[in-house]
């Protein structure tokens, strides 16, 4: 897969497009990364997620749009499962599920500083 293929659209600032570039390098997936300006919001931006109209959106060839953060992480994970990288989500249902219900509830509930705990810190555990 070349980084022509994978395209993720965001800005440097946000912790939620780090948590998607963290999961590409984790499985060694090269992607092209194209910066967003959100007081100026591009048409790519604009056409790839028309209802929230924000990044990060993983742009997986030139049809496929996938939007929300933790969404985006599970389809990395899910779709480069064969590589010979970590998986990103505990291979136990119950533990993927549980992982998934701390990582969803710290992004809608809790924040330090105003700044939003990463899916990362419970998710990315490699097991």
């Amino acid at each position: 897969m070349s980084a022509e293929d994978v395209k993720i659209l965001g800005n440097y600032y946000s912790s939620f497009v780090l948590r998607a570039k963290i999961a590409l390098n984790i499985k060694n997936v090269k992607y092209e990364n194209i910066e967003e300006n959100l007081m100026n919001k591009s048409e790519r931006l604009l056409k790839a997620n028309p209802i929230h109209q924000k990044v990060p959106v993983l742009i997986h060839g030139e049809k496929k749009h996938i939007c929300e953060s933790l969404i985006i992480v599970q389809y990395i994970d899910e779709v480069w499962s064969s590589t010979t990288a970590p998986s990103i989500l505990p291979a136990d249902p119950h533990d993927r599920a549980m992982a998934r219900f701390w990582a969803a509830y710290l992004d809608d509930k809790v924040q330090f500083n105003s700044i939003n705990l990463e899916y990362g810190d419970l998710a990315m555990n490699g097991s």
